[in-house]
């Protein structure tokens, strides 16, 4: 929060409070069953999945899912553009980065 404190001169617990009171009002808004669009951002709301039938992995039995309900962005075209114009590095390089 520091790259936001330092231009506007404010301390940096008032400057978290706002992004921290944005969030919790779109869970909010998300909690209720609406969608909340932030223009050229991105989109929240909640996706419905039906009941499956899942594998355990491990042990390669079949079990029942059952339906739930998720949250879901989707991102925005301006936001897109923006993390498309910059060249993304490979997976592999972070891997061996952080070894």
């Amino acid at each position: 929060m520091e790259h936001v404190a330092t231009p506007v001169q404010l301390p940096k617990h008032q400057v978290d409070a706002v992004p921290t009171r944005c969030l919790q009002g779109i869970m909010d808004v998300v909690h209720k069953g609406s969608t909340i669009e932030l223009r050229g951002f991105g989109r929240f709301r909640l996706r419905h999945r039906p009941a499956r039938t899942g594998r355990n992995l491990r042990t390669g039995d079949m079990l029942q899912m059952r339906a739930k309900t998720v949250p879901a962005f989707t991102v925005g075209k301006a936001f897109q553009a923006l993390v498309q114009t910059r060249t993304a590095p490979s997976r592999h390089a972070d891997d061996v980065e952080a070894r």
